[in-house]
């Protein structure tokens, strides 16, 4: 591949969405500012005081800008199916912004947004397993609906953890970047300039919403659920579309796929299986809101949003080490599924149950653990206040 190539699949698309971005984020602010479309603080949330809640217009703004760009000189037109969806996310999450919708009705637009991409986008449907736990192609009536539950699973797990200053615009830059290898190691070019994409317009908005004072804004369920239908995209188009170089290990890694797909989600989706599981068990609704996700965890210890958000995201980045080695180890497909699966519920259900069961049990070292995080953080003076006039500037 030619240096052109790189720089029309990668270096593009990602300085016009970072461009974009940093040309309308101050416009949208003002907007959500004058218009009162902000987060306000409550009993269950983390900031003190009202935060613009349309980060994920500027998001999508960026993304559209760069595949405008970028399809003249690559071809990329099939990923406007996406963006169709991606837009229905947006409308519905920047909807519920305002009016708080009731779930059944963002499930139904949810449901409806991944209909359309199996219907209309083309590579977009998980049918077949690879011979994963013995199971090989699979009937569209199982397909469809094995589809459907699964993007839909990603698109709310990506939404329940934004609870943190820069949480879901990192995961997502983090799993852009892995996503974006294995695409270019499959051939797959048109979702190789989406991860370039989803990368640069996320970056300068992971810098806003984290540094930025005057410039803050919250991604919102808008960006979320967008971000959501995203990452669910990376996954059923990886799996659909796995092609491995070496025809003798085909069978083995286009099954391998899908423990990676697992590992690069495994912190969302495994902490919203745990809240969910729990909140079920406790006789409230799966969709009742409250403060026990892992996020709430880091937070109650001690932890400030950043050092929380590095936290969660090493936590994931050592579940895809643990898929590494088992791969490179040559574990058949079935081994890597069952070590992520493990590696993912040591990290989500034990990590949480561990510091819960010490605070209960140990109160006061809970307290004197929690006081000494405190105390150790890095405070917003110095370099932090440097970082948040040159962000606020731009």
């Amino acid at each position: 591949m030619e240096y052109f190539d790189y720089f029309k699949l990668i270096v593009l698309p990602f300085f016009i969405s970072l461009a974009s971005v940093w040309i309308i984020h101050p416009h949208i602010v003002k907007v959500a500012k004058v218009k009162g479309i902000v987060d306000n603080p409550n009993a269950r949330k983390l900031q003190k005081e009202p935060v613009p809640v349309l980060g994920g217009v500027a998001v999508f703004f960026g993304i559209f800008m760069s595949f405008s760009f970028a399809n003249m000189l690559a071809e990329c037109s099939e990923l406007f199916v996406l963006m169709t969806s991606m837009l229905l996310m947006l409308y519905l999450g920047s909807i519920d912004d305002i009016l708080d919708l009731r779930a059944v009705s963002r499930l139904i637009v949810q449901i409806g947004a991944v209909l359309v991409l199996i219907y209309m986008g083309g590579d977009y449907e998980i049918d077949h397993m690879y011979g994963l736990a013995g199971i090989q192609a699979l009937p569209q009536w199982i397909a469809v609906p094995l589809t459907v539950f699964a993007a839909v699973g990603i698109i709310n797990a990506t939404n329940l953890i934004d609870g943190v200053d820069g949480l879901s615009s990192g995961f997502g830059v983090m799993a852009s970047i892995v996503f974006s290898v294995a695409f270019f190691y499959t051939g797959d070019y048109p979702m190789v300039i989406l991860c370039a994409a989803t990368v640069g317009s996320l970056t300068l908005f992971f810098l806003h919403n984290v540094f930025g004072k005057k410039s803050k804004m919250f991604i919102g369920d808008g960006g979320t659920l967008m971000l959501g239908i995203i990452l669910a995209a990376y996954v059923i188009r990886l799996i659909c579309s796995a092609q491995p170089l070496d025809g003798a290990a085909l069978p083995n890694e286009r099954a391998s796929v899908i423990p990676f797909t697992l590992a690069v989600l495994s912190i969302p989706v495994f902490d919203t299986l745990r809240v969910m599981s729990t909140r079920i068990l406790s006789g409230h609704s799966p969709f009742h809101p409250d403060k026990t996700h892992l996020h709430h965890m880091f937070i109650d210890l001690g932890f400030s949003h950043v050092i929380t958000t590095v936290s969660i995201l090493t936590l994931n980045s050592l579940v895809i080490a643990v898929w590494a080695a088992t791969c490179f180890a040559g574990c058949s497909a079935n081994t890597q599924t069952l070590v992520v699966f493990a590696t993912s519920i040591a990290c989500t259900f034990g990590l949480y149950r561990a510091i819960l069961t010490f605070k209960q049990r140990y109160p006061e070292r809970y307290a004197r653990l929690s006081e000494f995080i405190r105390v150790r953080q890095p405070r917003r003076d110095g370099w932090f206040l440097t970082v948040q006039k040159i962000v606020d500037s731009i």
